[in-house]
């Protein structure tokens, strides 16, 4: 069988957790013997022979609408639909933060795309998209796709709710990898050490972060590289940063796993998160995580972390201090090997696929 994923022109120059999920999926997609081709919506696809196109990040409908028309084949998508409206409206400054605190938030997502388009380059690939609105056109792909794939069943009551329309879905676990991450050499954690992993971008809300633990007996480390069209955000932080935080641009991944195994704190305070990738890879390595309350993050890690408000620096640092001093449960471990695994999430998929194909392997 002949899949075809598309995803953001940006996927590969702009990574995010999506491009995790994407390459990890496609790589245990094609250990089940599933042919998987990754492309970008801005390329120019044959679709002959495909069984199927797979669709990533439904809050960008403009890379998705053009390939349902141009291809006429069936589509699951996966949503991961993630709501800035919250961060839009606190955290937006200037012009742009009054617009945002006015109007809907569908209408701030079409601004955006429109803004990509002409600020980064970054094509409206569906002229449809320009005439039905951001809302309209969200819509149009939930009700015609074969099936959803949200990664909880809390992102899809939302999705739901929020757009007044459902469609068959089924829940898709994102994952780690167990052999990178099921380690039982694990080193005695450094008390003070804490790491952030991830994009630094205002969504996942360094600064507040950074304004919670500046001048603490804690030893902060941010680990990841600067969103393309957030540079400002980044020169904010270090701009505000003490002596006790740090910044490290990405790393090879044999360094990154040995932060993980050191830090006793991993934190990841955005203002929304359908799951915190990085969270499941530094639970898997004994760390006590601190994360957003906001979004889907109940669903995974359930009374196994703090959680802590991405508006409240004093939320943010008692979150860290209580996850500082504790132990690390072992059960969570143990949850995330057995249940939130890429070759879990490949399996779940490949389900999926058969239930809108009617192929067996």
């Amino acid at each position: 069988m002949k899949i075809l994923f598309i995803s953001r022109a940006t996927l590969f120059r702009d990574k995010g957790g999506d491009t995790i999920q994407i390459v990890n999926t496609a790589e245990q997609l094609r250990e089940k013997g599933v042919h998987v081709d990754i492309r970008l919506c801005d390329e120019k696809i044959d679709y002959t022979g495909y069984r199927l196109i797979h669709f990533f990040n439904i809050i960008r409908p403009a890379d998705i609408l053009i390939h349902i028309k141009r291809s006429a084949l069936p589509y699951v998508v996966s949503t991961i639909y993630v709501d800035y409206n919250e961060y839009e409206r606190k955290m937006r400054k200037g012009l742009a933060g009054i617009v945002f605190r006015i109007i809907p938030a569908d209408t701030i997502e079409y601004i955006k795309a429109i803004a990509r388009s002409l600020i980064n380059s970054e094509k409206i690939m569906s002229p449809s998209y320009v005439l039905m609105g951001h809302r309209k056109s969200v819509q149009q792909i939930i009700r015609n796709a074969s099936m959803l794939l949200p990664n909880s069943h809390s992102e899809y009551t939302r999705l739901e709710a929020h757009y007044k329309t459902g469609n068959n879905y089924r829940v898709i676990p994102n994952g780690i990898d167990p052999e990178l991450f099921e380690a039982p050499d694990i080193p005695d954690k450094d008390p003070l050490l804490v790491i952030c992993v991830g994009r630094i971008e205002g969504r996942k809300n360094q600064l507040n972060v950074i304004r919670a633990l500046n001048g603490t007996k804690y030893r902060v480390v941010f680990i990841g590289s600067p969103s393309a069209n957030q540079l400002e955000y980044y020169d904010d932080c270090k701009k505000e940063a003490a002596s006790n935080i740090s910044f490290i641009n990405n790393i090879p991944q044999s360094e990154l796993l040995e932060y993980y195994k050191k830090a006793k704190v991993h934190i990841l305070a955005s203002w929304f998160e359908t799951t915190g990738l990085s969270t499941l890879e530094a639970a898997a390595l004994g760390c006590n995580i601190v994360i957003t309350d906001k979004g889907d993050t109940k669903e995974y890690f359930e009374a196994y972390a703090w959680y802590c408000d991405p508006s409240s620096t004093v939320s943010i640092l008692s979150a860290v201090e209580e996850a500082g001093a504790s132990g690390f449960n072992e059960q969570l471990r143990t949850k995330i090997l057995k249940q939130y695994t890429w070759e879990q999430a490949a399996g779940k998929t490949l389900e999926a696929y058969g239930e809108v194909t009617g192929y067996t392997n």
